[in-house]
This record gives structure tokens, C-alpha cells and sequence, in this order.
């Protein structure tokens, strides 16, 4: 079986081509010759899934999207009260590249501006620090935080170099208010190299499922970052990280997040995951057309505004394998297993996707060891699968619909029974029009004794349970 995710991710992905409006950086020799069929969505969570569709695997320029994971660094190495002293936190509301300083204190507003990108860059190992250290230091940190090597593109850099003036200009500015002591030309040329670092969808994600989590790396269970200095940088990328549409990007999108010219943007949901989305047509505030599409898509479908309050608390699953015996209507038959998943709490899409894995996970295992890899009534003592609703709370619609296509997948190739007191998952009753071959309409019950004198028949006694059937 595989999951419903990726396939609602494409279905994302095509509802947000028709959006042709935009260009790619002009600024840029390099990104201006992008081609712009391109595009591309992660989901990574925060336990290490990751989900994509699309141009996943080409690589583009990390641009601005790098300022975030930079301003990390520069907390880390120099500590919060440093990095506050050089940069503010407030929203500018100018473009990016305008040199907004603070009355009576000079700072950059914030870290995601050019100007508090370059003060932040330059807090990076050290105040004395060469540009090859603290490059070296940027690549090293945003290749651990991305799974993989990464590297600087070097035909990028040398377009960006090239037409540098305005950037060479606030390095400049910034070295005459105090705001670095570095050579202004080597704070410049270091920050022009970090942005020319060359990223895909799926580093994105997991980058930014890093921040969610805490700073902790969702597959390597490394610590790349303190949790204080993940809470700052999320902060500021909740009030600064879409530039001038910041305000209107928390109202309707709801995510942390950040934006680059190369066309991509990143999301951070705390807890829960990471997101990132590619496409080069930019709109008029220097942000993915497409991406802004497909990232106002995903928070709607999938409940991801931070702000949404129709759910609380937490869900937890559990995964184990019940043995019965037959009863009076089964008077001969022999012991046989039931697969049982039990869904505890308020369950959101992070809840929902915890739960295909988990049945994924069993059903390879199943699969793994039949003799007849035709399907799973090869196996016959596994004779049904049960879903245990008695302890969750509550799912919202992206929850509901997930765990609704997975029942709908597992009744074509086994029996599912369902235990569902209060009715929260709402199951409909007609079989669904593509049903599949094989499909068995899966049966509802009220209490456990029902479900279980329906699977082992009536008078059907437990052999074996390590979870409570």
C-alpha cells in the first residue's frame, strides 16, 4: 500500500500551474533565464517523512531563504543579545533591498532584509572571522540541516557579483552606523555566496521540519540549533520572513515562512512540520506566484494556519497484533490474528499521517511474509484489520479525509473493522465509486465486544493482546 500524501500533493501541484502571471528575478542573469514550467512541493514532519511532487529534484540557489538558518548561526555563535544589538526585529514593510535602518540606533530592522541579512552574516563565527570561515561554517551547518552535502553555485555567485552595486552600497552604509567591523566588500561577498548555495524542494522541507522541530534534525535526531534560538528565528519569520506581504501572508497562509527570488518559499509549522515549494515566476513582491498558490492550498486543505483553534491537544497511535479463537460461529476455526491501530487524541493532518505510516508499516510486514506475494489472503491467519476510535477526540477535514482514503485502500485487500462510539470519523455508508477490485465495505460497530464477536464469532475468546482489544 502506499500513501494517499503524494498523490495530494500532485493534485496540488497541477491546480497551481494555470498561474502564469510573474517573471523570474530579471536582476539575475542566471535566475532570468530559469526555465518556468518548473515547479515543484515538500512535506516533511517533524519525525522525518518527507512527501514531494513535481521537479523535486532540481536544484536552485537558496537566495533569502538562507537569511533564517544564517540567523541561527549568528545567535548560536555570538548569542541573542549580540545578534539584538546589531539587528532589529520589526517588520520594515520596504522591499528587500532597501536599507532600513532604525531611528537612533542604526540597526537593520530585521535579519530578513538585506541589510540585517549582511549585519547577520557578519556575526557569523566570529566579528574577526575571514569570509572563507564563515562560508565555510554556512555550508557546513545548512548541509547538515538538509541531509546532504550542498554547495555553492558558482555561476550564480559571479551573476550576483556582478551586478552587486546596491548590496555593496548598504555593506557600505552599515560599516559607517557600526553595524559590522568587517571589511564591507568581504561581508557582501560572503553574503552573495551563501545565498548561491543550491538547494532542492526536499532539503528545504526537512530544513524547515528542523525549525518546527525545535532544532532538532528530524532523521538524524541531531540538535543543529538550540530551541531558543529556533523559537527566535520562527518569530521573526512569522512578522518579517514574506518582506512587504508579510502581514497578508500570516492572515491567509498562517506559517512561518520565508521567501527567496530564486522562486522559493519555505514554511515552518512548529511541531507539526516543514514545507517548501518551487516555481521561478515571481509576483511584483518577489515572491513564487505559483508557490503563494500552492502554500495558500496547502493551509487551507490541510488546517495548517497556525491560528486555527478548531482543534486542541495532541494525537498518539499505537500499532499491535490481537490473537482469537473462534466462537459458535466459528466452532472449528483456528487461532487467527487481528492488526489493530488505535488513534488517540485531537488529531490533525500530523496526527492522520502518523497513522498511514504506522498501517503501511504493518501491512509491508504482512506482505513481506506471504508465501503468495499475490495479496494478503495468502496469509489467512490475519483476518482483519481493526481501527479503534474509543479514545480520539476529535479530527479535523484533512485528518478525516486522510484516514478515510487509507480505510478505503485496505478494504480492497482485507477486512476492516471499525470501532467508533461517537461517530467522529464519520464514515460513509455507500461504497465509494472507485471502490477497486476486492473491496469489502468496511463495518462499523459501536463497542469493542461487538467488533470482536463479529471478527472471531459470538463466544470467540482473546488468545493473546498486548494492547486491550
Amino acid at each position: 500500500m502506499k500513501s494517499p500524501i503524494p498523490d495530494y500533493l500532485q493534485r496540488v501541484l497541477e491546480k497551481a500551474r494555470p498561474f502564469n502571471t510573474g517573471a523570474p528575478a530579471s536582476y539575475i542573469d542566471v535566475l532570468a533565464k530559469a526555465d518556468t514550467s518548473r515547479s515543484a512541493v515538500a512535506v516533511a514532519t517533524v519525525d522525518g517523512s518527507v512527501y514531494s511532487a513535481g521537479d523535486d529534484d532540481v536544484e536552485f540557489s537558496i537566495q533569502s531563504i538562507s537569511k533564517p538558518f544564517v540567523y541561527a548561526l549568528a545567535i548560536q555563535d555570538q548569542g541573542v543579545d549580540r545578534v539584538l544589538e546589531k539587528v532589529g526585529v520589526e517588520p520594515s514593510g520596504d522591499a528587500f533591498n532597501r536599507l532600513s535602518l532604525e531611528a537612533g540606533t542604526n540597526r537593520p530592522m530585521n535579519p530578513m532584509i538585506n541589510a540585517g541579512a549582511m549585519a547577520t552574516h557578519a556575526l557569523v563565527v566570529s566579528s574577526d572571522a575571514t569570509m572563507e570561515q564563515r562560508v565555510d561554517r554556512i555550508v557546513e551547518a545548512l548541509s547538515r540541516l538538509a541531509g546532504r552535502q550542498l554547495y555553492v553555485d558558482e555561476e550564480v555567485y559571479a551573476a550576483e557579483l556582478k551586478d552587486a552595486n546596491r548590496n555593496m552600497g548598504i555593506g557600505y552604509m552599515l560599516k559607517a552606523a557600526g553595524m559590522i567591523s568587517c571589511d564591507p566588500q568581504e561581508a557582501v561577498r560572503g553574503y552573495i555566496r551563501q545565498c548561491s548555495i543550491n538547494v532542492n524542494v526536499r532539503d528545504l522541507a526537512m530544513m524547515a521540519a528542523t525549525l518546527g522541530n525545535g532544532g532538532v534534525h528530524p532523521v538524524s535526531g541531531e540538535r543543529i540549533m538550540p530551541q531558543e534560538s529556533a523559537r527566535q528565528v520562527l518569530s521573526v519569520m512569522t512578522t518579517c520572513g514574506m518582506y512587504n506581504a508579510s502581514g497578508e501572508w500570516i492572515a491567509t497562509v498562517g506559517v512561518p515562512a520565508k521567501s527567496g527570488v530564486s522562486g522559493g518559499i519555505i514554511g515552518s509549522l512548529p511541531g507539526q512540520l516543514g514545507l517548501a515549494v518551487f516555481s521561478p515566476n515571481l509576483d511584483q513582491r518577489g515572491n513564487s506566484v505559483r508557490g503563494v498558490a500552492m502554500c495558500k492550498q496547502l493551509s487551507r486543505d490541510m488546517g495548517f494556519h497556525m491560528m486555527d483553534m478548531s482543534q486542541i491537544g495532541g494525537a498518539s497511535v499505537r500499532s499491535w497484533t490481537a490473537t482469537i479463537a473462534g466462537g459458535s460461529k466459528q466452532p472449528n476455526a483456528c487461532q487467527q490474528d487481528v492488526v489493530i491501530f488505535e488513534l488517540r487524541g485531537a488529531v490533525r493532518f500530523a496526527g492522520a499521517e502518523r497513522l498511514t505510516r504506522a498501517i503501511i508499516g504493518e501491512m509491508d510486514k504482512i506482505r513481506a511474509s506471504c508465501e503468495d506475494i499475490a495479496g494478503m489472503h495468502a496469509k489467512p491467519h490475519v483476518c482483519a484489520v481493526l481501527f479503534s476510535f474509543r479514545n480520539t477526540y476529535s479530527l479535523n477535514d484533512v485528518a478525516r479525509r486522510l484516514i478515510h482514503e487509507n480505510i478505503r485502500r485496505l478494504a480492497s485487500a482485507t477486512n476492516v473493522v471499525i470501532i467508533d462510539p461517537t461517530g467522529v470519523l464519520k464514515l460513509p455508508m455507500d461504497q465509494p465509486p472507485d471502490k477497486g477490485p476486492g473491496y469489502q465495505q468496511p463495518r462499523v460497530f459501536k463497542t469493542q465486544a461487538e467488533a470482536k464477536d463479529y471478527i472471531g464469532g459470538i463466544g470467540c475468546r482473546v488468545v493473546s493482546d498486548d494492547g486491550g482489544i
